[in-house]
């Protein structure tokens, strides 16, 4: 399947592309030199372009979305015959870049989480996949930084020599750092969630019985209930009313509203 481009799912743009499609464009940006800024989105993270629109207008300018929850492929589909057959899974995705990028000789950057979890992270990697070239690791801040700040951890990492840049602060904040380091960095940014715990064995993966009903939001909330019921209780059945109202003909405008300042994460 080669992309389809982008729909409009609830004003939130999120690109019909399988798996296989996105990693190849990833790679050819990266070999290119050029930026590239893609975001695995769940419904939480449509919901914060919904609910934000200054979130919103970041999301619909970063170069693809792809559709990482099982309904907002399902959704992709009712709206719009989409035909895709499997999501595109943040972790598999990141998995699918990096084997890839071993192949082609593309170093990596791995900003985000913890010290520990990037410390296991790039163990295993490095035990998966002969020849990958990790060229740095950074664990987040977890604050917003200055722009001075900003401008020194962009400088650090392009002095790595990385070519690819995997973003792991979550939702959705690392949606706003990859619009906001896109053209700082002049290459492809990857932000993939809770990819980089559940690959370092932090964070435990759904049973794929689980993935493939859609059913993950119901493991997760029993792993971290008190961080995880309104998103998943109170957002996740307003995602599903708005999605049937979009397919009966309620008009959801992707125009957004475009920032003032920046908003700088570390």
């Amino acid at each position: 399947m080669t992309s389809s481009g982008k729909k409009n799912l609830l004003g939130v743009l999120v690109d019909v592309v399988d798996h296989r499609r996105a990693a190849e464009l990833v790679i050819e940006a990266a070999l290119e030199r050029r930026s590239f800024s893609v975001s695995a989105l769940a419904v939480h993270g449509v919901m914060t372009g919904v609910l934000d629109a200054t979130q919103r207008y970041r999301l619909n300018r970063l170069d693809m979305v792809v559709a990482d929850g099982q309904p907002v492929r399902w959704a992709l589909n009712l709206l719009y015959s989409a035909g895709l057959r499997q999501r595109v899974y943040g972790p598999n995705l990141m998995l699918d870049v990096i084997e890839r990028s071993a192949r082609e000789g593309i170093p990596l950057y791995l900003y985000g989480s913890t010290q520990e979890v990037l410390d296991m992270l790039c163990a295993k990697l490095r035990h998966k996949f002969s020849g990958v070239k990790i060229a740095g690791a950074e664990p987040s801040q977890f604050a917003q930084v200055s722009r001075e700040t900003a401008d020194r951890i962009a400088e650090k990492i392009r002095a790595s020599g990385a070519q690819i840049v995997f973003a792991g602060l979550g939702c959705p904040r690392q949606e706003v750092w990859a619009y906001e380091f896109r053209d700082r960095l002049k290459m492809p940014i990857l932000a993939v969630g809770a990819a980089f715990p559940m690959l370092a064995g932090t964070l435990p993966m759904a049973p794929a019985w689980m993935q493939d009903r859609g059913l993950e939001w119901l493991f997760r909330l029993c792993l971290e209930p008190r961080r995880l019921w309104h998103r998943y209780l109170v957002l996740g059945p307003i995602y599903l009313a708005m999605v049937l109202g979009q397919w009966t003909g309620m008009d959801f405008r992707a125009e957004g509203e475009q920032p003032q300042t920046e908003v700088l994460y570390g």
